[in-house]
């Protein structure tokens, strides 16, 4: 490229050289090797006793342990509101430790009112972006899902797009909105086989091909 197309290359006299680390092709591709299988934690934005986002929590996380994960689902049961008590409440240090252990997180929500619901965003608003020297969520992977009464909507994954994308997390393309949640699962809680159920069970899953 001719010079009057560069004219920020000058050098750089506020950078130390000691302390700047040039990235090379063999550094960027270099692996340190897992001794763990990928941990996930999967959130959930509903409390009721048929909960169709626990459902489908439930299906993801099965995928998952298939796959060779090793995943942990939060119950918000006796989660407080936000400020409504103090970090050192049992949920909210269950919920904090899951998400630090974690290497990959799933939310999944109900669409209410347009948005994600207030169960779900309660648990997003218990994780701090620090706590001392360890950031529970910075760096890590997000999937997000939803599940709507009615017909097929993305509002509830976008706002959830936007909450990882606060929370300093990478959240994947990929996303799952199941529209009739109602009829999309039998008796027994499983998802039933259909296009709605296949984004799901990509070979392998983009949360694992994320993580390695």
């Amino acid at each position: 490229m001719d010079k009057p197309q560069q004219p920020f290359v000058d050098g750089m006299p506020n950078l130390s050289e000691a302390h700047f680390e040039i990235p090379t092709a063999e550094r960027v591709h270099a692996s340190t090797p897992f001794t763990h299988a990928p941990r996930f934690l999967i959130l959930y934005g509903s409390l009721r006793e048929r909960s169709f986002s626990r459902l489908l929590a439930y299906e993801a996380a099965r995928l998952l342990e298939a796959m060779g994960g090793e995943v942990r689902i939060y119950d918000a049961h006796g989660l407080p509101l936000p400020d409504d008590a103090t970090a050192d409440h049992p949920k909210v240090q269950q919920l904090r430790q899951l998400s630090i252990w974690s290497e990959g997180q799933i939310w999944v929500s109900p669409e209410r009112h347009g948005s994600l619901t207030g169960v779900m965003k309660s648990q997003v608003d218990w994780l701090p972006l620090s706590e001392g020297s360890v950031r529970p969520t910075q760096g890590r992977t997000l999937a997000v899902m939803q599940v709507s009464g009615g017909s097929q909507s993305f509002n509830a994954v976008n706002a959830l797009r936007v909450l990882g994308r606060w929370m300093r997390m990478i959240t994947i393309p990929n996303q799952s909105s199941v529209p009739m949640a109602y009829k999309e699962f039998d008796e027994a809680g499983r998802m039933k086989p259909g296009p709605l159920r296949d984004p799901l069970m990509p070979d392998p899953p983009p949360m694992m091909r994320a993580l390695r």
